[in-house]
């Protein structure tokens, strides 16, 4: 299962892209809006990986590995996931991304995000999609909201105590 868009490839999760995964995963810069801000041991981050890998087995959907197509270089993930860390919103299906800093302020969150929705809706045929994001990590809203997402409400992250913005938008008829 592979998507081009203009610039990026999504892809599914090879034994590869555990090593820039677990460096991505490392770097605090990146991980700083992620729950309570903590970086991921490694053995954690290949763990992400497999349990990915799984989500996409059973759903039909998940997390796609991007890279760049004119480099290959890996630069994160994109796609959809259930974010069962935060039981009010259950059942629900999340738009997420992680990029490494080198690739912030690209544009890659919204096109990967776009193609996602894409997929979402007409691949899998969701009704809604949430976006989920840090109330302080400004970039990560206002690309939900270049996605057309509208917020939906706001809370608390249960495990990190930190506020959060839930964004949501649904399939059109």
């Amino acid at each position: 299962m592979e998507i081009r868009t203009d610039r990026l490839l999504l892809r599914r999760w090879t034994d590869a892209d555990a090593e820039p995964y677990v460096a991505l995963c490392g770097d605090p810069d990146v991980m700083r809006y992620i729950a309570d801000g903590s970086t991921l041991e490694p053995a954690a981050a290949v763990a992400q990986i497999e349990r990915f890998e799984r989500h996409w087995e059973q759903y039909g959907y998940g997390l796609w590995a991007v890279e760049v197509l004119d480099s290959g270089a890996f630069v994160g993930f994109a796609g959809l996931s259930h974010p069962s860390f935060l039981p009010e919103v259950m059942p629900a299906v999340e738009l997420g991304w992680r990029f490494g800093v080198a690739h912030w302020g690209q544009g890659y969150a919204t096109e990967s995000g776009r193609t996602a929705l894409f997929y979402g809706f007409e691949e899998a045929g969701l009704n809604r999609v949430i976006g989920i994001a840090d109330d302080s990590n400004t970039a990560s809203w206002r690309v939900m909201e270049k996605l057309g997402m509208t917020l939906e409400r706001t809370t608390t992250h249960p495990g990190a105590g930190v506020p959060l913005r839930v964004y949501e938008t649904h399939a059109l008829a």
